[in-house]
């Protein structure tokens, strides 16, 4: 397969992939969620190629251990729900995020403000459909006032910062350290160690897909430079082993084999080891690495990239969130059909969130010029070099 290369789409266009790509993903990977590639396998009767129903049928309302949520036909998960409600903080604030602007106004989304939740097929607040990660936000901000900047330590350290962490990169796009650098604050009111550093580094790779010219390699290696301890490592890892492979069939087995001496949680994903989701420099999120090695082995092609994230099972939805925002931050099309089944079935306008998104990202660039101006307009003053204006 050859590489994809889409080097003329526009910021309007990426940050329209990106945020459809991901959510598509998401609702592909949702029904599978938790299996092993051999299960879904199994249960498919071949591998998934496209949107599918519950893995219980009709009796997904009481089937263990997925019960009450409909996963399948098109639903988006949590992964959607929180990256559409950090949409909608920028929306508000209209320029950078740091933690309190989390605490300030992602908190009170979550907890006061009903929206339709596909899984649960009813209008709900968020907070009764998001992960314990999640709640932890609510719990530890609103109800146990702890400063923003530092309310995820003490969490369990898992995905849930980085899965919902690509509009930062959006609003960044082409800058992949101001990207690095405002997730990581962002993220602090959330999670610790390096789920928080997977948020930032996922922030920046879609940052760097974004940048003209970008590919799959590029991105990867804007992640290397940027990337700290275990997640560092283990991308690499992940991603030496993703270059000898251009189909993600004969890459799932082998990409797992490489993220495992770094993943906690064990090679049985419902029933995590002891030592999952704690604390540690030597350790990574799985779901990080292995949406880049499965970018790579689909040279950035969407469909392939995120095909092989939902086939990989384990935390599938999340690396097909993640794979799906990169792909489509490099300018590659999201299949047409997938996008509006998923827009219908999960009763969600998946383009209003880009075409919000766009416009506040273009009224904060012109914000940082302005600020930058003034920084070298002062900085001259002090003698530090000759302004050039």
């Amino acid at each position: 397969m050859r590489p994809t290369s889409h080097q003329n789409a526009t910021l309007d266009e990426r940050i329209t992939g990106a945020l459809v790509g991901a959510a598509v993903g998401d609702a592909l990977g949702g029904p599978v969620e938790g299996y092993s590639p051999e299960q879904i396998l199994e249960r498919h009767g071949g591998r998934v190629h496209g949107i599918v129903g519950p893995w219980h049928g009709d009796d997904w309302r009481t089937a263990r251990p997925l019960a009450p949520y409909h996963k399948g036909d098109g639903h988006v998960t949590d992964d959607t729900l929180m990256t559409h409600a950090l949409v909608r903080v920028y929306a508000r604030v209209r320029d950078h995020l740091d933690a309190y602007a989390v605490a300030d106004h992602l908190v009170p989304d979550l907890m006061t403000e009903p929206r339709w939740i596909p899984e649960l097929q009813t209008e709900a607040l968020p907070l009764q459909r998001i992960f314990l990660a999640e709640k932890w936000l609510v719990t530890r901000i609103h109800y146990g006032h702890a400063d923003p900047r530092e309310a995820g330590t003490g969490n369990i350290v898992n995905c849930g910062a980085a899965m919902y962490m690509a509009p930062v990169g959006l609003v960044n796009a082409a800058d992949p350290r101001a990207a690095y650098a405002e997730a990581l604050d962002v993220a602090g009111a959330h999670q610790s160690s390096y789920g928080r550093e997977a948020a930032g580094v996922l922030a920046a790779a879609v940052a760097a897909a974004c940048t003209p010219g970008a590919t799959p390699d590029s991105v990867v290696s804007t992640c290397l430079a940027l990337a700290k301890d275990g997640t560092r490592t283990a991308i690499e890892r992940v991603c030496e082993e993703a270059s000898r492979h251009t189909d993600f069939e004969s890459a799932l087995g082998p990409l797992r084999d490489a993220v495992s001496p770094y993943d906690t949680v064990g090679p049985d994903y419902r029933a995590p080891s002891l030592g999952a989701r704690r604390p540690s420099r030597l350790h990574a999120i799985e779901e990080l690495p292995v949406a880049l090695g499965l970018l790579l082995v689909a040279r950035g092609d969407y469909r392939h990239a995120v095909l092989g994230a939902v086939n990989y099972g384990r935390d599938c939805d999340s690396i097909a969130t993640m794979a799906g925002a990169l792909a489509g931050a490099l300018g590659a099309p999201v299949p047409e059909d997938w996008a509006k089944t998923v827009a219908e079935a999960s009763r969600l306008d998946l383009w209003e969130p880009a075409v919000t998104l766009t416009r506040v990202t273009r009224e904060i660039f012109a914000r940082d010029v302005s600020r930058r101006r003034a920084h070298e307009q002062d900085f001259a003053s002090l003698g530090g070099r000759e302004c050039s204006d």
